[in-house]
């Protein structure tokens, strides 16, 4: 086995591991600033290990009518995930995902014994409900992982297929957890499945603050479900595990929502220029409701991703045949990435399929 890392190169643009490229503003520096201050004074006590308050920001964030006892945070939603497979897996008990899709799936389910199920998708990676629920009825899992958007491959899964797997898993009684770390990016008319947890107790939504509010390195992710979920999740979780700082940290970023989304537009804008730019040179990208572009037609992915880095361009080699994923960042970083790509194929047509 290898741990799950992407590589750490220092170039000039880093657009390989879906962050969000924006520096984080200022109002919202300074109030982390004065809430991390506020909480250093009382450091020699443990936190509050309910962080009500934050699943109560978190909460009126997501909206939906949901309360504070639907909210569980962790430290990211790789903690969340986990705590997740803790509850719900463990020896004799199997989770049903659907690669390609987030590679820490399977080395989630492994740490906690859990027999990892590798579905099957459609030729060009996308999931239908008849497709989904069959194999759920086939396998009977005891956890259905869905990734919407899907990393890599970007693309939302339309309501119908969750819906669908959870009818499916009545019988086996599935956990079904909806992970949606790149929600905020999702393109216009995608419904979140936020909308299906009423009288669905069995499923999961997990979402991250790393991405739309650009606080990946403060690593904090949560879930939204039933009461009894986060009750269950209280069972496996270490003590204490969310810290004073992370707590004030998210706290004083949620008090400046609009403050921190304001660059989800942007992102957005890149992201398509991307898709159209990529299309422009013949390449096949993927439509995508995130904040990266998983593209195919090139002939060999390692040459280009080689060539990408010696522009000083890092993306991400996700190990599938003729395809590489890039994150949307700035206008700048789009128009470098855009320009290395023209030119690798000028300069080595043959590199595009």
């Amino acid at each position: 086995m290898t741990p799950y890392g992407a590589p750490q190169l220092d170039v000039p643009v880093m657009l390989n591991t879906n962050e969000n490229t924006h520096p984080v503003p200022t109002d919202v520096v300074e109030s982390i600033g004065a809430e991390a201050l506020q909480s250093a004074r009382s450091l020699n006590r443990y936190p509050d290990r309910e962080f009500t308050e934050l699943r109560r920001r978190l909460a009126a964030y997501l909206g939906e009518g949901l309360t504070e006892r639907q909210i569980w945070a962790a430290n990211g939603s790789n903690e969340i995930l986990q705590q997740i497979l803790q509850a719900f897996g463990g020896p004799g008990r199997s989770v049903l995902s659907f690669p390609p899709t987030y590679s820490m799936y399977p080395l989630l389910a492994e740490g906690v014994s859990t027999r990892y199920i590798a579905g099957i998708r459609n030729d060009d990676y996308t999931l239908t409900a008849t497709s989904a629920s069959v194999q759920v009825e086939e396998h009977a899992p005891n956890i259905v992982i869905l990734c919407s958007p899907n990393n890599p491959t970007g693309t939302a899964l339309g309501l119908d297929v969750i819906e669908a797997v959870y009818e499916a898993s009545d019988a086996c009684q599935s956990m079904v957890v909806v992970d949606e770390a790149y929600a905020e990016f999702a393109l216009e008319g995608t419904r979140s499945a936020l909308t299906l947890l009423p009288g669905r107790p069995r499923l999961i939504v997990t979402r991250t603050m790393s991405k739309a509010f650009a606080l990946a390195g403060a690593r904090l992710g949560y879930l939204a479900a039933a009461p009894e979920v986060t009750d269950a999740i209280r069972l496996v979780r270490l003590p204490y595990h969310l810290s004073s700082m992370s707590q004030a940290t998210a706290n004083a970023a949620l008090a400046h929502v609009d403050s921190l989304l304001a660059t989800v537009e942007e992102i957005k804008v890149q992201r398509d220029r991307i898709v159209d730019g990529l299309r422009e040179l013949g390449l096949r990208p993927a439509v995508s409701d995130s904040n990266f572009v998983f593209f195919g037609g090139l002939s060999n992915a390692s040459e280009v991703w080689q060539r990408l880095l010696a522009f000083g361009v890092l993306v991400r080699d996700v190990g599938i045949a003729n395809h590489l994923r890039v994150t949307a960042g700035t206008a700048e970083e789009t128009s470098a990435f855009l320009d290395a790509m023209r030119r690798i194929l000028e300069d080595a047509p043959e590199l595009a399929q």
